[in-house]
């Protein structure tokens, strides 16, 4: 048993308020544990200029900590300066969700999506884009039903969640006390169809075996698998079908 009480294969208890704020096109806040993130969905009629005249659209991201979500107090970023772990994370999340669009049916508009962590205990990136998803299905069914596009964009469910070995042993979802420990860590990020998306991994004591990812790969979707299901529960009163990109 971890120092949580879960089983090694076992996720955090995941809750999903669904919207969470009152205006923008697609809003959950969503918990993993003890980690919370505040993700929006908001459309703009634009794109940026190398999407300008192809009929394509864009998703792009943002993440953000508040300064107070960890143990002590982390200043805010001063204005127009990105740091380099957000300026990652934020890649990561645009990258993975543009991973599952069509760009076509969307049309020339962007989707900003906002991810703003209000406490993190670990698996933040991966919170993140697991709710996304979610804002995200909400702001394109808004979009088709103020007949702004014709069809449902989004092609498959997506999820993430973070895998690591911690004193030897091959742990799902690791909350911040596993993290800063752990041997090796990875974060996937996996669509319904068992494809990835995104993949980081890193031998933080060393190197490790084939073998051993592909324990954590397999891990990894057991996870997804889950979360992904949950994804389905809460997004069942959508009038669109997620894998035919079709209204039904």
């Amino acid at each position: 048993m971890r120092s949580d009480g879960r089983r090694a294969d076992e996720l955090r208890p995941v809750s999903v308020i669904r919207p969470f704020n009152r205006y923008a096109e697609g809003s959950v806040l969503i918990s993993l544990g003890e980690t919370k993130v505040i993700c929006t969905a908001s459309v703009e009629e634009s794109v940026p200029p190398f999407r300008k005249g192809s009929g394509k659209g864009w998703i792009t991201a943002e993440y953000n900590m508040l300064p107070r979500a960890t143990q002590t107090r982390t200043p805010r970023a001063e204005a127009g300066k990105v740091k380099g772990r957000t300026h990652e994370i934020q890649r990561m999340i645009g990258r993975s969700l543009r991973g599952i669009m069509d760009f076509d049916a969307l049309g020339e508009r962007t989707i900003w999506i906002d991810c703003d962590v209000i406490q993190a205990d670990g698996g933040t990136r991966t919170a993140a884009i697991t709710g996304a998803f979610i804002a995200l299905c909400d702001a394109c069914s808004w979009l088709v039903k103020e007949d702004k596009i014709e069809r449902f964009p989004i092609k498959d469910y997506l999820a993430a969640i973070s895998v690591g070995i911690v004193n030897g042993e091959l742990l799902l979802d690791l909350n911040y006390e596993e993290d800063v420990t752990a041997a090796v860590d990875a974060n996937f990020v996996m669509t319904g169809k068992e494809e990835l998306v995104e993949l980081q991994a890193t031998g933080e004591e060393g190197p490790f075996s084939w073998e051993i990812f592909v324990q954590m790969r397999n891990l990894a979707w057991q996870g997804i698998a889950q979360l992904i299901e949950k994804q389905k529960e809460i997004l069942k009163d959508l009038p669109y079908e997620i894998a035919t990109c079709h209204k039904e």
